[in-house]
């Protein structure tokens, strides 16, 4: 038969057949279990911890499997050790950079600086973190572009959470003429922090002159908001804040400079010369 044919040693074509098929069930298993783990811990788990578990079952199954079949392939765990150790000390020097980022990796699943879904900023690029992995990061931008970090990167490098916390806070710089009242302003600039529903009452929102400056008087104004509804309580507290100061006549100013041109500086000194020179003047006899 054609399944007898020996390919190499006492492998025949029926073990390579068999070996396949096993690999396919582990695989079929590994994908099953996964998703019933995600199903009956979606609400017990959180979701990184979730992840890990289910990779971690996902690889010791496809992992058992694969040692499962080593035998029939005429290859003994035994050997496979020794050989493995060898390797494993070249391919150290040579990959010093892809162990190093495995260590990190773990090291990242043991502090937790980041967490999957959260918005973040790790040297330079803004996302939010879609997968944590042994090797690398990956980050969707805020404007929907792909990016992996490799994790020795991540582990030394500053990074930013954006909602680690509860409670993030809003601010801004609010100017106004100087004919405007200022106190007048403030006033409602407070009034409308204060009833939005989503301003934190403590700490209490604070609004204060900060500055005056060249065209402007700038006003302060800072808000704590929970972190999730930061974006949306920025973009419309801020438009707010403009129609309820044009409501009451109080205009945010541009910048303005006065230009004086020499020519008319000129005929500005010659016409104050002679206004002040008595004999200047016209009489009539």
């Amino acid at each position: 038969m054609i399944l007898d044919t020996v390919v190499y040693g006492n492998v025949t074509l029926f073990n390579l057949l068999m070996v396949t098929v096993i690999l396919i069930i582990a695989v079929v298993i590994a994908k099953g279990v996964a998703i019933n783990l995600k199903r009956s811990l979606k609400d017990k788990v959180s979701r990184e911890h979730l992840e890990i578990i289910v990779k971690a079952v996902n690889y010791s199954i496809i992992g058992v499997a694969v040692l499962l079949v080593l035998p029939t392939l005429g290859v003994h765990p035994s050997g496979l050790l020794v050989a493995g150790g060898i390797a494993g000390l070249v391919i150290g020097f040579a990959s010093q950079s892809i162990v190093s980022n495995l260590i990190s990796g773990l090291f990242l699943m043991i502090e937790r600086p980041i967490k999957i879904g959260n918005a973040v900023n790790i040297a330079g690029t803004a996302g939010v973190v879609e997968d944590i992995r042994i090797i690398s990061t990956t980050l969707r931008t805020f404007d929907g572009l792909y990016v992996r970090i490799p994790n020795e990167q991540v582990f030394t490098t500053s990074i930013t959470n954006y909602v680690a916390y509860v409670a993030r806070r809003v601010e801004y710089v609010v100017g106004i003429r100087y004919s405007d009242d200022a106190d007048k302003a403030i006033g409602i600039i407070k009034k409308l922090s204060e009833v939005h529903p989503l301003t934190l009452k403590n700490p209490a929102p604070d609004v204060f002159v900060n500055n005056l400056g060249d065209s402007s008087v700038n006003i302060i104004v800072r808000i704590w908001v929970p972190t999730t509804e930061w974006y949306g309580v920025m973009m419309e507290l801020l438009w707010k804040i403009k129609k309820a100061l044009e409501k009451e006549g109080i205009q945010i100013p541009f910048p303005q400079r006065e230009v004086w041109f020499n020519n008319e500086l000129k005929s500005r000194e010659i016409k104050n010369s002679n206004s002040s020179d008595p004999g200047s003047s016209n009489s009539t006899g």
